[in-house]
């Protein structure tokens, strides 16, 4: 299995597919991380890649993996990241 992108990866490689220097790319990749923390609350989407969507879960019984005891999750919203169906395509396919 192939190891994942660094970040400085990712930048150099957008730097070099849109023909822009590597500071450019930083401060636009930057500004979407920003723009996604700032908008994940309302759902935030990235065209062809996926979206950030806010998630409720219901309060639930668990069990204790040491000592098997029952023990109740509380409710709490989370965040979660749907993958888009071309993404699912291109990688799956």
């Amino acid at each position: 299995m192939a190891k994942a992108k660094t970040k400085s990866q990712i930048i150099a490689g957008i730097a070099e597919a849109a023909g822009i220097s590597k500071k450019q790319t930083k401060d636009a990749l930057e500004a979407l991380v920003a723009m996604a923390y700032a908008g994940a609350k309302d759902g935030f989407t990235i065209p062809g890649i996926g979206k950030l969507v806010k998630v409720r879960r219901k309060a639930r019984i668990g069990r204790n993996p040491k000592t098997g005891e029952a023990i109740k999750i509380p409710a709490k919203t989370v965040l979660k990241f749907r993958i888009a169906k071309a993404a699912k395509d291109a990688v799956l396919s």
